[in-house]
């Protein structure tokens, strides 16, 4: 199952996410926590993202894109998985 929440900030994504999370036992996948995670964790995308935010510069969309491609690789998705605010823009739609 592969679930896409979309909407405002405070339109209540993340609320409606945990509901999801705890009744189907899916992970929720929110880009600013993997984007706060890459940094923290000092990895190459992470990296790159800090670069670009202390510059003053949105994080490109090749460097979200390659997060959230890791990410959804990872074990716990291969059954699905909530999108929590992405895709943002058509480009990352693609």
């Amino acid at each position: 199952m592969r679930i896409v929440l979309l909407g405002a900030p405070g339109s209540g994504k993340g609320t409606q996410a945990k509901f999801l999370v705890e009744k189907y036992q899916i992970p929720q996948i929110s880009t600013g926590d993997l984007l706060r995670a890459a940094i923290t964790n000092g990895t190459a995308y992470g990296k790159q993202a800090k670069a670009k935010m202390d510059q003053g510069q949105l994080v490109s969309d090749e460097i979200v894109l390659g997060i959230m491609k890791d990410r959804l690789q990872a074990d716990d998705a291969k059954a699905g998985f909530i999108l929590d605010g992405f895709p943002r823009n058509i480009s990352q739609a693609n």
